[in-house]
């Protein structure tokens, strides 16, 4: 009953957010956070030896822990994905084990979004490089748990998003008009570059962001499966710097895959702009993708929303209209069902 008046509450100051100046506009209420963790106790302790091996070590968390730092930042609701390194290796096999690992995950985060009527919602994860487990997962997903979409990895080991590997995944979710959260890994390749740093450093995140995007469109994976919306992390990474060298270098003779154009592709992605809000990061974002595909994120509750929204409350480079956008409305496109 507390959570649903308390999502009634920010529901409505949402309109009087929206009056604020243009500057500081990122603190009104009613904000959709795309970017929000979940750590099912079942789950953590069933990776106990994988936390060991990453050093990697999750603060305790509730869904009470999320409601408190939502309301104290005028977020209405939270999209809800895995958590970083809990789920990346072990969902890079085919086994059993990866499916009911992902299972747990979803059933857990489905139960906590009916716990708590609009304020959260649901990425669900997929062991993606089983393919027949991700068919059977995507269907229990939207079918049995309404999920809202679905959260993968940028890279799974070696492979990267595009990688024909995955294609029967990517087809099934273009029939199912999918949202497709991305969130940053650190591929096999490219883990403990720099001794001290941990196995993923300060920035190789940003890097497999650029990419798994590299991998999608070299593989013309946006324009075989047109109907999916991407949301990549952090103000994209290092694609918005990378992107006009992506779009100048693109292989010539697979052109014919984007009938669109590779920026046209670039300005349909999704971005959120999570641990990535400082004047640098999102002039480069404005620069490449229109406000109507930018959506608030913040990485909860693995960093704390003022990382985030610190930043935003310190940028001048976006109008009311926009920051409206921002906060709810390019979300509740994507999610009409939290359109208040």
């Amino acid at each position: 009953m507390n959570s649903r008046r308390d999502f009634l509450k920010a529901v409505a100051v949402a309109g009087a957010g929206a009056m604020l100046p243009a500057r500081g506009q990122s603190t009104a209420a009613g904000r959709i956070d795309v970017h929000h963790h979940m750590q099912p106790p079942s789950y953590v302790s069933a990776m106990q030896d994988e936390m060991k091996r990453t050093n990697f070590n999750p603060r305790p968390w509730t869904p009470a822990v999320s409601l408190d730092a939502m309301d104290k930042h005028g977020v209405a609701t939270a999209m809800l994905s895995p958590i970083q390194r809990i789920v990346l290796d072990s969902m890079s096999d085919r086994t059993e084990r990866a499916r009911n690992l992902t299972r747990q995950n979803n059933d857990f985060g489905a139960q906590v979004v009916r716990d708590h009527p609009g304020r959260f919602g649901l990425f669900a994860a997929l062991p993606l490089p089983d393919q027949d487990g991700s068919l059977k997962e995507i269907e229990y997903a939207y079918e049995t748990l309404k999920a809202d979409g679905i959260a993968l990895w940028t890279s799974y080991l070696d492979k990267w998003a595009g990688d024909p590997a995955f294609e029967r995944v990517f087809e099934e979710l273009n029939r199912r008009n999918a949202v497709v959260f991305f969130h940053p890994a650190a591929a096999s390749c490219c883990r403990n570059l720099v001794p001290g740093l941990g196995w993923a450093g300060m920035i190789e995140y940003d890097l497999d962001t650029a990419r798994t995007a590299e991998s999608l469109l070299v593989n013309g994976t946006p324009g075989r499966f047109p109907n999916i919306r991407f949301i990549f992390s952090h103000s994209g990474g290092a694609i918005t710097v990378l992107a006009a060298r992506m779009i100048d270098d693109y292989p010539k003779d697979r052109l014919r895959q984007l009938p669109q154009g590779v920026e046209y592709e670039f300005k349909k992605f999704y971005y959120e702009v999570a641990h990535a809000s400082k004047v640098p990061a999102l002039d480069a974002l404005k620069d490449l993708a229109p406000v109507s595909q930018i959506l608030f994120g913040s990485d909860a509750p693995i960093r704390s929303y003022e990382l985030t929204t610190d930043g935003l409350d310190q940028y001048g480079g976006f109008s009311q209209a926009d920051w409206r956008a921002i906060n709810r409305g390019n979300a509740e496109r994507l999610f009409p069902r939290l359109k208040s």
